[in-house]
């Protein structure tokens, strides 16, 4: 089945590196690639511009956009994939959602950080945004500087508090089927025995992933869970961090001020947020 990706840039170095990433990926598949750009400019600063400057700003958007597009066939090696290019005068998140919904998009790429990221934030405040709104399709963000690695080694970070459904664990076996990988099932544990609800769903889980390599890890949380998580992934040299993004999970706790200001979660490899 072809791939549609949806890759938003702001013509950021960081946007660069992770459509870079998106190509290596899928270096073996057959995939439509859809370069959104988004510029949207605010009401206030609207009233003081013309429809026609306006639509200049548009046409520039797009003359930007095409040699990007050159840009990326340049490098690219693959003959399987097809880009195209929105531009789009909504917001980011809205742009976003119509693009999903108009060409049915399975996945979102992008940079943690954009073209003004602050280099105390772990995200960028887009990157933030779209976790935090765009739930109708996974989004897999690319760190700052990140070189490609083979996906080889996959965390997937949860508590046993809930089920995960087909659609839920569809995009981490995706990814997975892509390199053959390896799934590294994290549990954070405060406890030191399961509860009768986790030790079902972590069953139900083992069942699920039953042929697909994978291994169950135990971490003492004895500190900040971030850096648990952190440590976890430079001992056992994963390439790609997945986790689902559901009510009370810590990927809500970290997205929400002020907490992304002091937990310390640097997201060093790929990090896929599955919606719920």
């Amino acid at each position: 089945m072809q791939k549609k990706i949806l890759l938003p840039t702001d013509f950021s170095d960081n946007a660069w590196n992770a459509i870079i990433y998106a190509l290596k990926l899928y270096a073996n598949e057959t995939c439509d690639f859809y370069l959104l750009n988004s510029i949207k400019i605010k009401g206030s600063t609207m009233s003081n511009f013309s429809s026609k400057l306006s639509s200049t700003i548009r046409k520039s958007a797009f003359k930007d956009m095409l040699e990007l597009k050159q840009m990326i066939e340049r490098v690219n090696a693959n003959a399987n994939h097809n880009f195209e290019i929105l531009v789009s005068n909504a917001d980011l998140k809205d742009a976003l959602e119509t693009a999903i919904k108009k060409h049915t998009i399975q996945l979102i790429i992008m940079g943690t950080k954009g073209a003004s990221g602050a280099k105390e934030f772990f995200f960028g405040s887009n990157t933030v945004n779209v976790i935090n709104k765009v739930r109708l399709c996974p989004i897999l963000t690319i760190p700052d500087q990140f070189d490609f690695v083979e996906p080889k080694k996959i965390a997937f970070s949860t508590d046993f508090n809930r089920l995960y459904k087909e659609e839920e664990l569809a995009p981490l076996k995706e990814v997975t089927d892509l390199y053959n990988s390896e799934i590294n099932i994290v549990h954070l544990n405060n406890e030191e025995h399961l509860n009768e609800v986790q030790e079902y769903n972590s069953k139900i889980l083992e069942n699920d992933l039953k042929d697909y390599k994978h291994h169950f890890f135990w971490i003492p949380n004895y500190g900040k869970k971030a850096n648990d998580i952190n440590d976890f992934i430079k001992e056992q040299n994963i390439n790609m961090l997945a986790m689902v993004n559901y009510k009370h999970s810590f990927i809500e706790k970290i997205t929400k001020e002020p907490v992304i200001k002091t937990i310390g979660f640097q997201p060093f490899i790929p990090f896929l947020v599955i919606p719920e």
